[in-house]
């Protein structure tokens, strides 16, 4: 059996329970995946998203939605070695990946401040010009759980407002453009197992600025809410998970305000009816 094969068999069989059933329970709970979707299935070659596109691969060869995916790495600048071991990943999973180039990272260390924001911005506009270019309808990325989980007390504490990240989003700026997220319901953890039992090695954190400070790395405000989490842990070992529920149950009358298309609504302006 060849490499390829034992981690699609892993994915189908020991991970059947953490990995693949949450995968195709978010693709039917969410509605990701559409009869005769082109979907751009987006390697930033971390284990998340080399995960998604075999999920993606599994589910075309065996599910019962006939869709069309396509395999691509955007290389916003990566040095050397991090574009070997993404090229070398995808050949050893046996996954056909298209490279385009940008210039994201040279643009963005012109940039004084907001560094993160401004990549991200970027990046995700390069990806939805390229999906465009391919004739796709769909952008699938990589985020899972727990980034879910942590994007909402983010904003809370940072942002003082409650959202999240959604499963799947319509583009403001390309029309006909959907996003989705195929891991939404995976945990992090999982995916480090899977990866772990499979003796894979993939990229982390490809910035290259972040690989000269990893001392503001650490201090990064997403690493603080990790810890922060995995604090909360040691009391209730649900809290997590019961964070991310909670956005799927929300007491309309027992908030304050809320935000609907930019509009505000006060729960005062109904207040008088609910007598």
């Amino acid at each position: 059996m060849e490499k390829y094969q034992e981690i699609e068999r892993s994915i189908i069989k020991k991970y059947r329970k953490d990995i693949w059933s949450k995968f195709i329970k978010a693709i039917k709970t969410y509605n990701l995946v559409e009869e005769n979707d082109k979907i751009m299935v987006c390697i930033s070659g971390g284990k998340d998203s080399f995960l998604m596109a075999k999920c993606f691969q599994e589910l075309k060869r065996h599910g019962k939605i006939p869709f069309e995916a396509y395999f691509v790495v955007m290389d916003p600048g990566y040095n050397d070695l991090n574009r070997k071991l993404i090229i070398e990943n995808a050949k050893t999973l046996n996954i056909d990946i298209e490279i385009f180039e940008s210039d994201i990272f040279n643009v963005v260390e012109k940039n004084d401040r907001g560094i993160c924001y401004l990549c991200a911005r970027m990046r995700r506009g390069c990806l939805y010009n390229h999906a465009k270019e391919l004739g796709c309808n769909k952008i699938a990325l990589g985020h899972h759980m727990d980034d879910v989980i942590e994007t909402t007390l983010l904003s809370m504490f940072y942002g003082s407002e409650i959202k999240t990240m959604m499963p799947k989003l319509h583009s403001d700026n390309f029309e006909g453009l959907e996003l989705i997220r195929p891991l939404y319901m995976i945990r992090e953890d999982d995916i480090i197992s899977w990866a772990k039992f499979n003796d894979l090695t993939f990229i982390n954190c490809a910035c290259k600025f972040t690989e000269k400070t990893k001392d503001q790395e650490e201090l990064s405000k997403r690493k603080e809410i990790k810890k922060l989490i995995k604090n909360l842990k040691e009391t209730n070992e649900n809290v997590d998970y019961n964070i991310f529920k909670s956005l799927d149950n929300v007491n309309l009358n027992c908030i304050l305000g809320t935000k609907s298309n930019g509009k505000y609504q006060s729960f005062l302006e109904n207040y008088e009816d609910r007598k």
